[in-house]
């Protein structure tokens, strides 16, 4: 029995990772090309591949590709229903990338051991950082990370920074983390990749749990400690009007 659901919890993970390989830079995919992303034998591609077919999840093209299937468009809708900010809130993330001078904003929440982006406000600078919503980002760097991870125990900042590529960070983002949840905001400079800088703020909810991260982010060259500081105030004001709001995953608002 328990063999069994080894077995059925595997399958399952199996076809998420299948479903994940699909994209905005890769909307369809063949079976060739699913075998070499996830290093599957052919046959339980092919297997996977006819299970989400006949649930509606995956869809072919009759030319040997395969696209999201239109079951997705229920859960999409249902998922859009759930996340989406109320016009205040957006209104609130467009004004804070105004008062940074148009860098652009991101609201962050976590899932497991990552970082989902929930919703953005682009930002008017030519160069800026771009996490498309339902982006998924390591949660082992950057300022949103420190801010969600400012309540974690240490066994779970452990786990999460041995993902990092770097050595030792355990004690780094512990650290971080820690100063994050004392000063009530962080910065980052260069953590996951070179050049690109944040800075963010806790969103909370109407009982005082952590639910989110705030956060503007863009080039290290622009996010001097002067215009660090001057984020940071302003990301701390738009986190409590957030708050305020109490709107992050909540299709009753």
């Amino acid at each position: 029995m328990p063999g069994n659901d080894s077995g059925g919890v595997r399958s399952v993970q199996r076809a998420v990772d299948l479903l994940a390989l699909y994209d905005a830079d890769h909307p369809s995919r063949t079976v060739r090309e699913l075998t070499d992303a996830t290093g599957l034998a052919k046959s339980t591609v092919v297997r996977l591949v006819h299970t989400l077919e006949q649930s509606g999840l995956l869809w072919s093209r009759g030319d040997g590709r395969t696209v999201p299937g239109p079951s997705l468009l229920r859960w999409a809708d249902l998922a859009r229903f759930t996340w989406q900010l109320p016009e205040a809130a957006l209104v609130r993330m467009k004004e804070l990338s105004e008062a940074s001078g148009g860098e652009a904003v991101h609201l962050y929440v976590r899932q497991q051991r990552a970082r989902i982006c929930i919703a953005r406000h682009e930002g008017t600078r030519t160069l800026r950082h771009v996490v498309r919503v339902g982006e998924e980002m390591p949660l082992w760097s950057g300022a949103a990370s420190h801010i969600l991870l400012s309540r974690a125990e240490r066994p779970d900042i452990d786990a999460i920074a041995a993902q990092a590529p770097h050595p030792d960070w355990a004690e780094t983002l512990w650290e971080r983390s820690r100063r994050a949840a004392v000063q009530g905001w962080s910065a980052s400079h260069g953590e996951r990749e070179a050049g690109v800088s944040g800075v963010a703020a806790p969103v909370f909810d109407r009982d005082g749990h952590l639910v989110a991260a705030i956060a503007l982010g863009g080039p290290t060259t622009r996010f001097t400690d002067e215009a660090v500081a001057t984020f940071a105030a302003a990301l701390v004001a738009t986190a409590r009007d957030l708050t305020a709001l109490d709107c992050i995953g909540d299709p009753t608002r």
